[in-house]
């Protein structure tokens, strides 16, 4: 066996999936972003675009009605569950339409619980929404070179047994961001993250692709194919969320 090291070690521009591979970089890089195009990422793109400080959670439960309470936040419902008196939830569309909350708190199993696990390493929300924003904000940090790595981590869904189920579309947004900051100055893409960015660069129209996968039907047959358009609002966001003191907030 050889060493089982993981980290991408020597490359500007890192990629992995999910909680353990975003676990596995953020020791290792100057800045970590995390992508989850649907629609973790995407909704807090909007949120903070309005004004918003989001606070990740990993779950929805009564522990993070106690966060929330704390925080002195709105707490986000499941998309079903949004009424009048909580119109804020993890779908982007309910989130445009919602008042402004001046905190909001985002539980999400994906993006959300990787955000609040990935130690103390600089992280930024990306997406399809952003991606040459978040490239331009890397590169003006002098990030995405050996000397000051970035680890790009595609959330991911999950299946019903609760493993990760590598997402389409989380590829191709961690695709957008790498492509965007290779465009930029970054160097030294591992194979990972070229990869990565091939599938972006060869994607004929990212938004019929992301719309026509697996998630992006469960979404539109669920009754939400207008969290998939604002998803893939291809750059349409030049606001970069950047997780400060527990929340993410644009950046300066």
């Amino acid at each position: 066996m050889g060493r089982e090291d993981f980290s991408q070690a020597g490359y500007g521009v890192r990629f992995e999936w999910g909680t353990a591979g975003a676990k596995r970089l953020a020791p290792a890089v100057a800045s970590l972003v995390i992508v989850d195009v649907l629609s973790f990422t995407t909704s807090v793109s909007v949120a903070v675009e309005s004004g918003s400080r989001v606070f990740p959670y990993p779950w929805r439960d009564e522990s993070a009605t106690a966060f929330a309470r704390q925080m002195d936040a709105r707490l986000a419902v499941g998309r079903r569950a949004v009424t009048e008196a909580s119109p804020w939830s993890l779908s982007p569309a309910a989130l445009r339409r919602a008042p402004l909350a001046p905190r909001l708190v985002l539980p999400s199993p994906n993006g959300s619980a990787i955000a609040a696990s990935a130690g103390g390493a600089d992280i930024a929300a990306g997406s399809l929404r952003n991606a040459t924003a978040v490239g331009q904000w890397l590169a003006d940090r002098g990030h995405g070179t050996p000397e000051h790595p970035v680890g790009v981590i595609a959330s991911g869904e999950r299946w019903p047994d609760g493993t990760l189920r590598p997402a389409l579309e989380d590829l191709l947004g961690a695709g957008a961001v790498i492509t965007a900051l290779r465009d930029r100055g970054g160097t030294a893409l591992s194979p990972e993250a070229a990869s990565a960015a091939s599938a972006f660069v060869a994607a004929v129209d990212v938004g019929d692709a992301v719309a026509s996968c697996s998630s992006g039907r469960e979404l539109a047959d669920g009754g939400y194919a207008e969290d998939v358009a604002i998803a893939t609002e291809l750059d349409a966001c030049a606001v970069v969320p950047v997780l400060t003191h527990g929340a993410f907030v644009a950046a300066k």
